[in-house]
This record gives structure tokens, C-alpha cells and sequence, in this order.
């Protein structure tokens, strides 16, 4: 039986900044140690206070909320940095999962790291790791945050990612996400994937499929998704290139027929890659 100790010495407490995770959703996931470090927590340092708000006076907690966001993180350093000098327990929190992955505070550790000041992880909920435990892809994988604006950036991101024998996760908002689908079966078009959405919430769901099949319309996203690509599958005698035959093979099949038609009929060879052949058509496409 766990035992909850609401009133606790905060002697009990070592003196440092601790990173606090919050429920991603569901309030029922923040751990009990979470709730008693920001109970005794005389400031908590948190990306949106009103966010934060939601969630201390749900617990009762009665600490000084103070923002800390990308645009004022190098600012709250000095006062952070007094603060725990002067002997307080502090804890830095994001609006949702565990702090600093994708997320501000960064900068505030690495100072702290400098400072030989103490830093406490308080382990708890987490997108990543919620994501890729339901996806039934290895467990061996690569989180990449947010995926950039640009599309140079994404091209650059994505060539590098597909070639990470490995699960692959990253954050996009539910808008970027169906432009970038076309780029997401370019580079990964033999892999599989989950698309994430509200995770822990009352809208939670999880789409599957093969990237190959993916199509935007098929989903109703909003906000942020979480993504988790499947690593790849290595085929025996696997070439992974195209010949100059393939290639002028392709070349008389694309005039006539789509580039799904033309991966059905040149399926049958093992040989042959799949995602090579589908970017080969796409450059005789954009060449014309």
C-alpha cells in the first residue's frame, strides 16, 4: 500500500532545483512525490502560469508561480540562481510532461550544472515514452522535438533520421503535419507509423498504418500529435539502389501510370527498394 504524506519537513527536502513532471492531460497521472516537492517548493518556474495554475490549486499547492518561457529564460537565470544560493527549494515545471525536453529550461540547468548547484529529476508522465510503449515498434529510439517550419530544415531532418536504424519520434503541430506528409513517404515510405493524439485525454486516439498508405485526409488532428515511425526493416539481398535499367523501366511506366501502380508492378522484385523507387518518380516529376 502507497502511503501520501501531504505534510511533509521540507528539511526532508535537499536544497536545489528539482524538474518536476505534470500530467500531460489527465491530472490523475501526476505522482504523489510531484505534488509534495511543489507543495514544499517556495517558487516553481513554470513555461505559462495560468497553465500551471490549473493544476496547483487542484492540488492545493500554494507556491509563487513564476513565468518562465523561451522569450525570458536567459532573464530568470540570475534570479533563479539567487534563489537557490539562498538555500530554497525551487522546482521547474513545463505546461505539460517532463521539463526542458522540447520545452524551456535548458539554459536555467546548464547554469546550475556550472554553478555545481544540486538539480532533482521528478520522473512522471512523458509523450515520448507514453507514445512508444503503445506503438509495438523497438523500444530502441531517437526523439527528435519538434520538427522545423522550413522545408530545407525538415528535407535535412528527415534524410538524416531515415538513415537511424532505429524508432523514430518527433512533435508537430496537427497543421504542419498534413504538409509535410508528402516528405513523411519520401523518406520513410517502408516503415510504419503511429499518429498520437490528445494522449491520456477524453479524445485520446492512436491511427496506424503503413507510411506508405498514409494519407492526411484520412485524420481528424488538432493541436499538437505526436509521431512514432517504425525503425526499417533490412530485406536479404537488398540493394537499396536502382539500376540504369530500373530506372528507364520507371521512366516509360511513370508516362502512363501513377507511382503507386508503378510500386505494385515492380514489387515482385525484392531487389529493388521501395523508397528509392518512389523518390526516382518523384524527381522524373518535378523535372517535368
Amino acid at each position: 500500500m502507497i502511503i501520501m504524506h501531504p505534510e511533509i519537513d521540507k528539511n526532508k527536502f535537499k536544497n536545489g532545483l528539482y524538474i518536476v513532471s505534470t500530467p500531460i492531460g489527465n491530472l490523475g497521472d501526476i505522482t504523489f512525490r510531484a505534488i509534495e516537492v511543489l507543495k514544499n517548493s517556495k517558487h516553481i518556474f513554470c513555461e505559462d502560469t495560468r497553465v500551471t495554475k490549473k493544476l496547483t490549486s487542484h492540488f492545493n499547492i500554494k507556491s509563487t508561480l513564476i513565468s518562465n518561457h523561451k522569450f525570458n529564460e536567459s532573464k530568470n537565470i540570475k534570479k533563479i540562481i539567487e534563489l537557490l544560493n539562498s538555500g530554497q527549494i525551487v522546482s521547474l515545471v513545463s505546461d505539460a510532461g517532463t521539463p526542458v525536453l522540447s520545452d524551456p529550461g535548458r539554459l536555467i540547468v546548464e547554469e546550475c550544472v556550472k554553478k555545481k548547484i544540486n538539480i532533482f529529476p521528478i520522473p512522471g508522465p512523458s509523450s515520448v515514452t507514453a507514445a512508444v510503449s503503445v506503438s509495438g515498434f523497438s523500444s530502441n529510439f531517437y526523439f527528435n522535438g519538434f520538427i522545423s517550419d522550413k522545408k530545407n530544415e525538415i528535407e535535412k531532418d528527415f534524410k538524416f533520421l531515415s538513415s537511424i536504424p532505429s524508432t523514430i519520434v518527433f512533435f508537430i503541430s496537427s497543421k504542419k503535419f498534413n504538409k509535410i506528409c508528402k516528405l513523411i513517404h519520401k523518406y520513410f515510405y517502408s516503415r510504419k507509423i503511429v499518429i498520437c493524439k490528445e494522449i491520456t485525454k477524453y479524445y485520446e486516439e492512436y491511427f496506424r498504418c503503413d507510411v506508405k498508405d498514409l494519407n492526411k485526409d484520412d485524420y481528424t488532428l488538432k493541436g499538437e500529435i505526436t509521431i512514432v515511425i517504425s525503425e526499417e526493416k533490412k530485406i536479404k539481398n537488398y540493394s537499396g539502389k536502382l539500376s540504369e535499367s530500373d530506372k528507364n523501366k520507371i521512366k516509360i511506366l511513370i508516362k502512363k501510370l501513377s507511382i503507386k501502380d508503378i510500386l505494385k508492378i515492380l514489387d515482385n522484385d525484392n531487389k529493388i527498394s521501395k523508397s528509392e523507387i518512389y523518390k526516382y518518380c518523384l524527381e522524373i516529376k518535378n523535372e517535368k
